[in-house]
């Protein structure tokens, strides 16, 4: 399928139209932001049109390959940093919704139209682009390292889709062939996420064809980059499964610097600003949501369940997160977390570290567990991830076998030295990804582990969420969604 830079501009116009239209709560947060996207599409492809003037006018192969590569990226920003992983934050216990929809969802009073868009962001923005620009890149024969670049963006998608909603449409996803696409089942769509991500690494090893400059806004065609968030995803998509031997192993080449973490990139200007602080300090929703009392209790010091200890400062990550307003406490839109021009965090160096902790406790046993764990504490001490901290409010010293036996500093309830490592590390999960997606899925597949399982609690009844919703949009349109349609608190096989 061939794609004209002019043909891609009307359908991105189109596709926002319908957006909007369909969600128009959710997406006037997005619609300055989309609007951009658009803008810049219509300047490069008028600027190409000028450059082209000389040559083949129906050669406009390379302008819909970059511009829908672009796309794929920002729609995989809507998808993975946006309202979909505010949403999971609720239901893990990050946030807590206090008026509105939001109170809504924080009472766990859902129903199958509130994930319409959710659905979309996903399917539409996310990998609907990703997909089309692969058949742009086959279309154009742009090289070896570009298939693996739009491949990876696929498998990123696929494998949230899977673990949020558990059977979803792989086979047959976005073809315009399928308009009622087949679900697969949620073990069988992790399989071949994964056998996707071999075969981005695969093509992404060769070193040749990457995108041309501009067109990759991560890392603008580094493959190193590329194949070490391959690696990552394959090791975060290990854990969702619970193969963790597996994950050890795709970590240990997974990213290796925060410079090749993948973040969203934003900007200065209103329109190009952080998805939170748009959330947060420009829309009229801000009033809607807060950070959870559990959430801000782990990390601000003087809380009756505050983390820290003697080897531990949390001051300086708490003030990177979070600030103190009027209507409670809320992501740090100043110099922080979610200041306007913040990159989003979507897949990094900090959860690769992670994984490696929890992955070779559980697969390798204690000692290198704490190994790993001191690996990520040296690189938090260092400043780490954090933004405009002072030095002097961080502190995370390398932690000894001892810190963890009973009546230790991570211990002092006298657990079993393996369990008191386990659900440090866990811990350390929930608070670093914060507001990702990631902590939802953690929060689901250790909740049977009772004695190191970050202790969130149900805000209504006994039952913790389980999964996103089939959304209405889809039962409507698609005669092969599951039926009956799994309830809200229904576990999804990977977590059973």
């Amino acid at each position: 399928m061939k794609f004209s830079s002019q043909n891609f501009v009307a359908h991105k116009k189109k596709e926002t139209a319908t957006l909007l239209k369909e969600s128009p709560k959710k997406h006037c947060i997005m619609r300055p932001f989309i609007l951009l996207c658009i803008t810049v599409f219509l300047i490069q492809s008028c600027s190409e049109l000028v450059a082209d003037l000389n040559s083949d006018p129906n050669n406009q192969t390379a302008s819909a390959y970059q511009t829908i590569l672009t796309g794929a990226e920002v729609g995989s920003i809507l998808f993975q940093t946006g309202e979909n992983a505010r949403r999971a934050a609720i239901f893990a216990g990050q946030y807590k919704g206090i008026d509105r929809q939001h109170l809504g969802f924080d009472q766990y009073s859902v129903t199958t139209s509130d994930f319409n868009a959710l659905w979309n962001d996903g399917f539409n923005d996310a990998l609907r682009n990703a997909i089309s620009a692969e058949q742009a890149a086959v279309s154009e024969d742009v090289g070896a390292v570009t298939f693996g670049i739009v491949q990876v963006l696929q498998a990123q998608t696929f494998g949230t889709l899977a673990a949020l909603y558990g059977d979803v449409p792989f086979d047959q996803a976005v073809k315009e062939e399928f308009p009622n696409p087949m679900f697969d089942k949620q073990v069988a769509v992790y399989l071949k996420t994964q056998s996707l991500l071999d075969r981005a690494i695969l093509n992404i090893e060769q070193g040749t064809g990457r995108p041309a400059t501009g067109s990759d806004i991560y890392f603008d065609g580094n493959a190193q980059a590329w194949l070490e968030n391959a690696y990552t995803l394959k090791a975060r998509f290990y854990m969702h499964t619970k193969e963790y031997d597996k994950a050890y192993e795709a970590a240990q080449k997974g990213i290796s610097t925060s410079n090749n973490s993948m973040q969203g990139p934003h900007g200065s200007a209103a329109e190009d600003a952080n998805l939170n602080y748009q959330f947060f300090a420009i829309e009229v929703r801000q009033s809607d949501l807060v950070v959870s009392n559990f959430m801000v209790g782990l990390m601000m010091p003087g809380s009756l369940n505050y983390r820290g200890n003697s080897k531990t400062n949390e001051s300086g990550r708490n003030d990177f997160y979070f600030t103190t307003n009027s209507l409670g406490v809320q992501p740090n839109i100043t110099s922080g977390y979610a200041a306007q021009s913040a990159s989003a965090a979507m897949v990094t160096y900090q959860e690769n570290l992670l994984i490696l902790a929890e992955a070779g406790y559980r697969t390798n046993g204690f000692d290198d567990g704490l190994a790993k764990l001191n690996n990520f504490r040296a690189f938090m001490n260092a400043g780490g991830y954090l933004t405009n901290a002072t030095a002097s409010n961080i502190l995370y010293d390398a932690y000894i076998k001892a810190d963890f036996s009973a009546g230790g500093i991570e211990n002092t309830d006298n657990i079993s030295i393996e369990d008191a490592l386990l659900r440090e590390i866990l811990e350390e999960r929930y608070v670093t990804l914060f507001g990702q997606i990631e902590v939802f899925n953690d929060t689901r597949r250790t909740e049977n582990e009772t004695i190191v399982r970050v202790p969130v609690l149900p805000n209504v009844g006994t039952k913790l969420p389980q999964r996103f919703i089939y959304p209405q949009s889809e039962i409507d349109r698609n005669s092969n969604a599951p039926s009956p349609i799994p309830d809200f608190f229904d576990k999804t096989s990977i977590n059973q």
